[in-house]
């Protein structure tokens, strides 16, 4: 998987590095690839109306409450450990023990994270990855990127989902099926996400001229947000 993933990167950088724009706007915001990125984005939006929403909204409605959170809860309880890593390595002792102590917790007395047994017992949760821990070590976001199927993801965001890959340990372990569990938890995680974000996509979507210039400011103010914040994001906006 990480050769795969490494391969993608340097294929991407080929394909980009003749399609750079010239255009004084697109430069001025850190956006040399606005024409392709512009496709792209496009194409993935196109997508998300005739797939990703549509499922994310018969998810929404057709599994009840308890099950979608238990979902959820145990997709942050399996990505626990890189959370961890990157705890760590921002010497965050305080956050690494709270991770440390929810994931022994939910994955015991929670039923494998299906329940979030530390948020009972007052342990917050908090979202963190490589790409933040680049962030606060000084790493500028680099050229702003759009990938199919991806969304936004500039080249620091893009080595360190790389990075996290590594960081996960199911990512050296096999077993029977164990592709048929990566193509599971892939999808279960986009659309766990997908239908948090309904009505906030929705809404800038209608309420913006352009979409993607949008969309574009909204995900570096999230991202900003994650990285000031030690992965805490305050403002009410959306995961792209």
């Amino acid at each position: 998987m990480t050769l795969f993933y490494s391969l993608s990167v340097l294929c991407i950088a080929a394909l980009l590095a003749g399609c750079a724009t010239k255009d004084p706007e697109a430069l001025a915001q850190n956006d040399p690839w606005e024409p392709t990125n512009r496709a792209v984005f496009d194409f993935d939006v196109k997508l998300d109306h005739l797939v990703a929403t549509p499922i994310a909204k018969f998810y929404r409605s057709a599994v009840p409450n308890p099950v979608r959170e238990g979902v959820h809860n145990a997709l942050d309880n399996l990505r626990a450990p890189v959370v961890l890593v990157n705890d760590v390595l921002q010497g965050d002792c305080d956050k690494a023990g709270e991770t440390l102590g929810r994931f022994v917790v939910n994955s015991t007395l929670g039923v494998a994270g299906f329940i979030d047994v530390g948020a009972k017992v007052g342990i917050p949760g908090h979202e963190n990855d490589f790409g933040i821990t680049l962030g606060m070590a000084g790493t500028q976001e680099g050229s702003y990127l759009v990938l199919p199927l991806v969304g936004p993801k500039p080249p620091r965001d893009l080595v360190g989902m790389g990075v996290d890959i590594t960081f996960d340990p199911l990512t050296y372990m096999t077993w029977n099926n164990s592709t048929l569990y990566v193509i599971i938890r892939t999808g279960l995680t986009a659309l766990d996400e997908r239908t948090a974000n309904i009505e906030s996509v929705e809404t800038i979507e209608r309420s913006s001229i352009d979409f993607y210039a949008s969309t574009r400011s909204l995900y570096r103010q999230y991202r900003n947000g994650e990285i000031h914040n030690g992965g805490t994001v305050d403002q009410d906006l959306p995961n792209f």
